[in-house]
């Protein structure tokens, strides 16, 4: 078995005179937790899509799970988990019954009232969907979306609408799912939620991926300079250097006591991402 659950070479997508994705190379090993990050309108919609089978590129070479997401079958099909961005609406059934329901579409399901408590909806089993707020309507969703027991989980802005506790709860079941062997391809606009999560992240602006790699260092964001910055009479002094231990050991000695309101600030991903788009858009 091949050790890559997605590859792709030179993909390509247009509609009409846009392009929207403009020959993408991608690959995501077995079990990885991948984030793909990009602006609306990147085209990291239509790459995902094109991953999942629901849509037709243009050009290139795609393989997932070892398929061609155009040509697989229904078998291909139930390896994947689909969390897509809209909520589910099956209003009039319970969350038991729908979580149920879509059991029975797979040969190999989870445990549906296990799947239900994993998701932190065991108190609301026997409530009607329409009754749940929308952060519990959106752990429905990725209920629905594990409950087949995927291969590969999709995951498309999951935790939309959700509190913060419920969020790092939603956390740490995909890091459940990701040490029993899932693959995981996650998009989302929260840049903590990618760097919490994934192993790798690639950013994708007009239809390209223009960085790939760890959080840490991405774009050689471990590299950059940081910012050291304090209180003086005349206001706030700010100096990017890469030696911040030798500017704030400067400091020390010019300061009697504490340096005022001292910080020391490395670039964060959401940093090194707006940097990144910003070149491209």
């Amino acid at each position: 078995m091949s050790d890559s659950a997605v590859r792709v070479r030179e993909l390509r997508k247009k509609y009409g005179d846009l392009t929207a994705v403009d020959g993408i190379d991608l690959d995501i090993n077995r079990g990885e937790v991948f984030a793909l990050l990009g602006p609306n309108g990147a085209g990291k919609t239509t790459t995902v899509e094109i991953l999942e089978g629901h849509r037709r590129r243009d050009g290139g070479e795609v393989s997932v799970l070892g398929e061609d997401p155009g040509r697989a079958g229904r078998l291909w099909r139930s390896k994947l988990g689909i969390v897509l961005q809209s909520a589910t609406d099956a209003a009039e059934f319970t969350v038991r019954e729908t979580v149920h329901h879509f059991a029975s579409y797979f040969p190999r399901p989870r445990d549906p009232d296990s799947v239900i408590e994993l998701v932190g909806l065991a108190g609301k089993a026997d409530a009607h969907i329409r009754h749940l707020s929308g952060g519990q309507r959106r752990r429905v969703d990725v209920a629905l979306g594990v409950v087949g027991n995927p291969e590969l989980l999709f995951l498309d802005e999951p935790t939309t609408g959700f509190d913060p506790e419920a969020r790092r709860q939603f956390w740490g079941l995909i890091s459940l799912l990701s040490d029993e062997g899932t693959t995981i391809v996650l998009t989302t606009h929260y840049l903590d939620e990618a760097e919490a999560l994934a192993s790798r992240v690639g950013v994708i602006a007009k239809g390209r991926v223009v960085a790939l790699g760890e959080p840490a260092t991405l774009a050689g964001r471990d590299r950059a300079d940081a910012t050291v910055s304090w209180s003086t009479p005349d206001g706030e002094r700010r100096v990017k250097t890469p030696t911040p231990t030798k500017v704030v050991a400067e400091l020390i000695a010019q300061f009697d006591g504490e340096i005022p309101d001292l910080t020391v600030r490395r670039p964060t991903l959401e940093d090194t991402y707006l940097g990144l788009i910003g070149e491209q858009l």
